[in-house]
This record gives structure tokens, C-alpha cells and sequence, in this order.
């Protein structure tokens, strides 16, 4: 399982200390895919991200289906997007928010499949109401598959 957030990372302290939350980080200047791709290389393992699950702020949402967004979303996918398999029909307005460079983004993190209720309930008790599960860790080669 893999959640993210869009509110400051308050609750990271508290996730930190449950055993069932495997990896834990603050999406940065790499975007989502960027960090996860890091979660999968440390672990040794591939992940499936469902992009139609992701959170992503409505104010943000029309920008970036016209192209607009800084610069490094170009420079991450330059240097990482090899490393993703994208959905033929995945548009690229959405490869690239996938990528989006953020200086205070979401958390990520992956969770034993067994605790997702308790990790989406510490998050919406703190009041990150579109904590959502995006995707799961899967055996293989480290990448991410990303379909709609």
C-alpha cells in the first residue's frame, strides 16, 4: 500500500513509530514519482501507482493541463523517467505533474497492507482528509507502473 497527503507533514512524527509504516518521506523537489522511485530502489522492489487515486489540489489541477508548471518537472523526468512504465493513454499533462518539484509536498509512505485502516485513520485524525491509497509495492525490478 502507498498513501499520500497534501497538507503539512505534522503527522509524520506520529507514523514514524508505527511498526507497520515501512518507509516514510516528504515529497520534495523530486515529485511523487521521483520519491517513490527512491522507496523502490532502497527496498529492492517495483510499485504499481493508480494515477486517477492521486490527490491533487483543484487549484492545481487546470494549470497543469495546460503545461504550466517549474521547470524541474522537465529535469526530473530527464533524469527518472526512464524508470517509469506509463499508461499509453496517460497524457502528458499528467506524466509530468507525476513529477512536479514541490519545497513542502505531501507524505508517502508504505504501509503493511494489514494496517491501511490505521494509517488513513491517524492521517484523517490529523486532518489530511485526502489521504488516499495511490497504489502497492510489488516484487521486481525497482520501477513504477503508472496507469489511470
Amino acid at each position: 500500500m502507498i498513501a499520500t497527503t497534501t497538507r503539512l507533514n505534522t503527522v509524520g512524527a506520529e507514523l514514524s513509530g508505527l511498526k507497520a509504516v515501512h518507509a516514510l518521506t516528504d515529497v520534495t523537489g523530486f515529485g511523487l514519482l521521483g520519491h517513490l522511485l527512491e522507496m523502490c530502489r532502497g527496498s529492492h522492489l517495483g510499485a504499481e501507482l493508480k494515477f486517477d487515486q492521486v490527490p491533487i489540489l483543484s487549484e492545481a489541477l487546470p494549470l497543469a493541463q495546460q503545461g504550466y508548471g517549474p521547470g524541474a518537472i522537465d529535469r526530473n523526468l530527464a533524469s527518472y523517467g526512464h524508470e517509469g512504465d506509463f499508461a499509453a493513454h496517460l497524457e502528458n499533462w499528467q506524466r509530468r505533474i507525476l513529477a512536479d518539484a514541490q519545497t513542502s509536498g505531501g507524505l508517502l509512505a508504505a504501509v503493511a497492507p494489514d494496517a491501511v485502516d490505521e494509517v488513513l485513520a491517524a492521517f484523517r485524525k490529523a486532518g489530511f482528509a485526502q489521504a488516499a491509497v495511490i497504489g502497492k509495492m510489488k516484487s521486481g525490478k525497482p520501477n513504477v507502473t503508472v496507469s489511470i
